[in-house]
């Protein structure tokens, strides 16, 4: 990798405009051809996992899947509902519902146990994924009948209203987060190098890598559909990566320059500092894309939507090292040279490159490590340890509507339904596949599930069971009046699939029958990734123990690579929990906290944590004196 790197760098710096112009077409090439395929999104089918895939496949198998719904409460304004007027709004809004093509119908309205609200539920077409873009025009005839009926409250919410809600909020975070970072980073560059010129080479380049790996997603997305994150985790490794690889080689070049006082030409330097920082970054960033495809072992759309972003935008950056930055760093050298000879020829000193008195602070921060080295390991990892004992506390949640921000207005519609219509929180979708000639059988069976759950507290009501055109399939819904983070709601889902299912359509050979449903959703996503972790974990360590020995060429620094990275992760996650899970933290950082931490985020943080972990140690270990 030593070799390649030089040799890389070497035909950058003898054809410096071919290499650069040769990077901004393949940056356009990438944008171009991404634009012109567009992005695959991750359908509904693609996140299914656990039993509540399987009965959500079966349904669909049967066009019995439940379709989105958006709930339109009807209240007044003030005083006592207007019967009346409430019963036209509630005509008025079906009949412009039924009207838009988003929708396959609408039921008839309902009114509230207290009299006070009416509720309209609207049925949209299409995949569950794909509802929150139909949401506007609904918005729109609700607000168009709000307008016609001043004196009544129209509200509307719902999963698809919701998760656009979710999405917009998300997407304003992400656009506050970036409008924060590249200052931050610019001014950082700047403190670094002194210089606008120098600063904005790393931040350049890493913007260019980040636009070209946008358009290559694009393509890979027709292989690993995209689950509407992958931008995301490009902007976000993107901006760190590009960053830090520039930074690694073009702080070579200048110490080699440096340190050769003006003997060595731009690509004499260049080459040099290829010679060091070239094979690291090779190393790092393939460190990180093999400790990234681990998450390809979680089979989950999510996670393969992470991991791919991720890998595309590290390699995008290596080859922006390893091309367009050696040209760019022999053009720079060389008009530094211009500059200096016209400096000697009007007699002023010649300007004093950073590189040997710089590292004076990071000597004096470094310098208790040398001196103590014993005590400075033995107080790090006892301060590791120390942040990493909140992970004892580590509660694991799905996240679901039920722990979304109450800023999203249709989430505060949202918990008035569930106040209002407590029948409405929770539906368990009970789905049976058999064999047509056992249909009458089946439907006999769910009709008896239903009136034994009639029975328990932990139900308030059945559907009628629904039977598919071949009657092969059929669905029975069961309403829990509970919140479906509640207790009672997973106890529900329990009793359901461990007593009422085995003794009731369990006992019809031949049948397949699953369970669906939110709440089912949230059970078994966080079984399925459990089942998963212990694969993803090892091949994780399997990979960076074969890294770091590979990068080293020693057993022993793989080894305590492997354990520096597992300390410095659970740390850091350590300090996520602390944080996060909390609510000492929420006035200092404005959030809200849920009292634990989403089922994705720690999976990934590890792995991500990983990878750049070692990435630190191989920049860290081939820091040392050319030899080229």
């Amino acid at each position: 990798m030593n070799s390649f790197a030089v040799r890389m760098a070497r035909r950058s710096a003898r054809h410096p405009w071919w290499a650069i112009g040769g990077w901004l077409v393949f940056v356009v090439v990438c944008l171009g051809v991404g634009s012109a395929v567009g992005t695959h999104s991750a359908t509904t089918a693609d996140y299914r996992v656990g039993e509540a895939g399987r009965a959500e496949a079966m349904a669909a198998e049967g066009h019995l899947e439940r379709r989105s719904t958006e709930q339109v409460l009807i209240s007044s304004r003030s005083g006592a509902l207007d019967g009346k007027a409430a019963g036209a709004a509630a005509k008025d809004l079906t009949q412009r519902m039924e009207r838009l093509p988003e929708v396959a119908g609408v039921a008839g309205p309902r009114l509230s146990a207290d009299h006070r609200v009416l509720l309209v539920e609207v049925a949209l077409k299409g995949e569950e994924r794909d509802a929150k873009d139909k949401v506007d025009a609904l918005l729109a005839q609700t607000e168009a009948v709000g307008r016609t009926y001043p004196g009544l409250l129209m509200e509307e919410t719902g999963s698809p209203s919701i998760s656009k809600g979710v999405d917009q909020q998300r997407g304003d975070d992400l656009a506050l987060s970036e409008e924060m970072t590249l200052p931050v980073t610019l001014v950082t560059l700047l403190v670094v190098f002194g210089s606008v010129t120098m600063a904005g080479v790393p931040l350049l380049l890493a913007l260019s890598s980040i636009a070209a790996a946008v358009g290559l997603s694009m393509v890979v997305s027709h292989i690993s559909p995209d689950a509407g994150v992958g931008t995301n985790v490009i902007l976000m490794i993107g901006l760190a990566v590009g960053v830090d690889y520039t930074l690694f080689h073009l702080k070579r070049e200048r110490e080699e320059r440096a340190r050769s006082g003006g003997r060595l030409s731009p690509q004499a330097l260049v080459e040099l500092a290829a010679a060091t920082s070239g094979r690291a970054v090779v190393i790092s960033g393939l460190a990180v894309v093999v400790s990234t495809a681990t998450l390809y072992l979680a089979s989950d759309v999510i996670f393969s939507s992470l991991a791919t972003g991720t890998i595309v935008v590290v390699l995008v950056a290596v080859a922006s090292s390893l091309t367009a930055l050696p040209a760019l760093l022999v053009k720079l050298g060389e008009r530094e040279e211009r500059r200096a000879r016209r400096r000697a020829e009007r007699g002023r000193p010649a300007r004093r490159t950073r590189g040997d008195g710089d590292g004076r602070a990071w000597a004096a921060l470094l310098r208790p490590a040398s001196r103590n080295p014993l005590a400075t390991l033995c107080l790090s990892v006892l301060a590791l340890l120390a942040l990493a004992t909140p992970l004892f506390g580590l509660k694991i949640t799905e996240m679901s509507r039920d722990t979304h921000s109450r800023a999203i207005p249709a989430m505060r519609v949202y918990d008035r339904l569930n106040d209002t219509f407590p029948e409405q929180r929770v539906t368990h979708q009970v789905v049976v596949r058999a064999g047509a000639a056992r249909s009458g059988e089946v439907t006999a069976a769910l009709r008896e599930l239903a009136r034994r759950a009639g029975r328990d507290p932990l139900f308030s009501g059945a559907s009628p069971v629904r039977t598919s055109a071949d009657h092969r399939i059929s669905v029975l819904e069961l309403k829990v009046p509970y919140l479906g983070n509640s207790e009672q709601a997973y106890d529900s889902l329990e009793r359901l699939r461990g007593d009422l299912m085995p003794a009731t359509v369990g006992r019809i050979a031949g049948a397949e029958s699953a369970v669906s449903g939110d709440v089912a959703r949230y059970a078994d996503y966080p079984a399925h990734q459990n089942s998963k972790l212990p694969l993803v974990l090892g091949a994780l360590l399997l990979v960076t123990f074969a890294m770091t020995t590979y990068a080293f060429r020693s057993v022993v620094l793989g080894l305590i690579g492997v354990v520096l990275n597992l300390l410095s992760a659970a740390a850091a996650l350590g300090l996520l929990v602390l944080v996060f899970q909390g609510t000492w933290a929420e006035g200092l950082l404005d959030f809200r906290s849920t009292g634990s931490i989403g089922s994705r985020v720690p999976l990934f943080l590890f792995v991500i944590l990983f990878g750049l972990s070692m990435d630190y140690q191989v920049f860290v270990v081939s820091r040392g004196p050319s030899t080229a």
